[in-house]
């Protein structure tokens, strides 16, 4: 039986559950459709379409060592699925889940589109249903639904890359070019030297952040030991399955590694709250921050996505951003801080910045630690935790030597007082909460 495999965020041949069972019944047609007018007002930022770029050369590459290749077309996809499965006589029509609200809406109407569509489990260490509360609701604070998921033993073991056999005649494929994924400008080139896309990328990152995953928990607030797994963007583009860094991590540390797994449980964390909240990405979880008096700051919008805010730890991480694609977690939170406290600047400007210019731009995680930040979510940080961000960049980056990585040495003059910036913000969220409450 010849069956067609849909890849979307799943760009690997590993442990790859919808690719191995299409194996398993024949001949393969492996394709990818660029569809973004169907992300909802979620289309891939711009630093998400470079690496999804070189990621589907790299995948074509991978499949053509099994005498196969990618098959790239345009949507809509309902229209490019069945038109690929009239060409070659496919059967069966298989993909792994996505749980984006738009991923989710499309794949249940292609189920009734398609014969022989079917969904499988391939991007989390448990489905977002498989970990409920004992009222069967699901979770909103992290520490229980760690617990519960750690209850249900470690994921199972990933499955070995497949034999893959082709149908008699390859149909006709866009080249990946001319999905015009590039940026038109070059801006890219400092993210060229940072990352290589790709299943192998993922797994040489993997088999050297293993090795050195039990000094992950004393040394991953440090930005300037690189100390994490920066594992991120391969994740999210499934070039490497969280089963498959579960069971690296385990392997190589043992209850040493535990700090990673909790981190890696906080994905599956995000993407349970966004099946069960599907809201979220645009509204607040907690109502009451729905009133909340965000201000209109242009300028200091400007200034703190320029990396020009006068507070270099902010500053240091925002010039990584920019020019990598990334930025290490901790300086996350004190950015994020700064905009929706210091700034009081609403949290779905930081989060639609990160979204175009993150390389591992993830609707759940994105989500999820914009909330958290500006206390609007689940497992909310108390509003009142306003980070300072002098004080964290003297205790997590005492020598300099992250700031002085990503700044020239003149520091620019503060655009706001931070003190002064921290009872403002105190005020307006004491006041929501006030409100709510009345």
């Amino acid at each position: 039986m010849t069956s067609i495999v849909w890849f979307r965020n799943d760009l690997r041949l590993a442990d790859n559950p919808a690719l191995r069972e299409a194996a398993e019944r024949g001949p393969v047609v492996p394709v990818f459709v660029w569809a973004p007018e169907e992300e909802g007002d979620w289309a891939p930022g711009a630093a998400s379409r470079w690496w999804l770029h070189h990621s589907l050369v790299a995948l074509d590459r991978s499949l053509r060592r099994h005498g196969s290749g990618l098959i790239v077309r345009r949507g809509p996809t309902e229209t490019a699925l069945r038109g690929l499965a009239e060409e070659t006589g496919a059967e069966a029509v298989l993909w792994n889940r996505r749980y984006e609200p738009a991923a989710i809406a499309r794949d249940a109407e292609l189920k009734q589109a398609l014969p022989g569509a079917r969904s499988l489990p391939g991007n989390l260490l448990r489905e977002p249903w498989a970990v409920q509360t004992r009222s069967a609701r699901p979770y909103q604070v992290f520490t229980p639904f760690w617990r519960a998921l750690e209850a249900l033993g470690d994921p199972g073991a990933p499955e070995p890359e497949p034999s893959i056999g082709s149908p008699e005649r390859r149909p006709d494929s866009l080249a990946v070019d001319e999905l015009g994924l590039l940026p038109d400008i070059p801006w890219d080139e400092g993210i060229a030297r940072t990352w290589t896309p790709g299943e192998e990328g993922a797994l040489e990152r993997l088999a050297s952040f293993a090795e050195r995953a039990r000094r992950y928990g004393e040394e991953r607030d440090i930005p300037a030991a690189e100390a994490t797994s920066q594992l991120s963007p391969h994740l999210h583009h499934g070039e490497v399955s969280a089963r498959q860094v579960w069971h690296a991590v385990r392997n190589a540390a043992g209850r040493a590694g535990e700090p990673f797994l909790r981190q890696l449980a906080w994905r599956d964390f995000a993407h349970h709250l966004l099946f069960h909240f599907p809201h979220t990405p645009q509204a607040p979880l907690r109502p009451a921050f729905a009133d909340m008096p965000w201000r209109d700051d242009p300028r200091g919008l400007r200034a703190w996505q320029r990396g020009r805010t006068g507070y270099r730890l902010v500053d240091a991480g925002m010039r990584q951003l920019w020019e990598t694609g990334w930025m290490h977690n901790r300086v996350r939170l004190v950015a994020a801080s700064f905009l929706t406290k210091d700034l009081l600047i609403d949290w779905r400007e930081g989060a639609a910045w990160f979204w175009d210019t993150l390389v591992d731009a993830d609707l759940a995680n994105n989500t999820l630690g914009w909330q958290w930040v500006a206390g609007s979510g689940a497992d909310a940080a108390p509003y009142h935790r306003v980070f300072n961000p002098s004080a964290q960049a003297a205790r997590f980056d005492g020598d300099g030597r992250y700031r002085d990585r990503w700044l020239d040495a003149e520091p620019a003059a503060p655009i706001v007082d931070h003190a002064e910036a921290r009872e403002r913000a105190l005020a307006a969220y004491a006041a929501t909460s006030r409100d709510s409450a009345g």
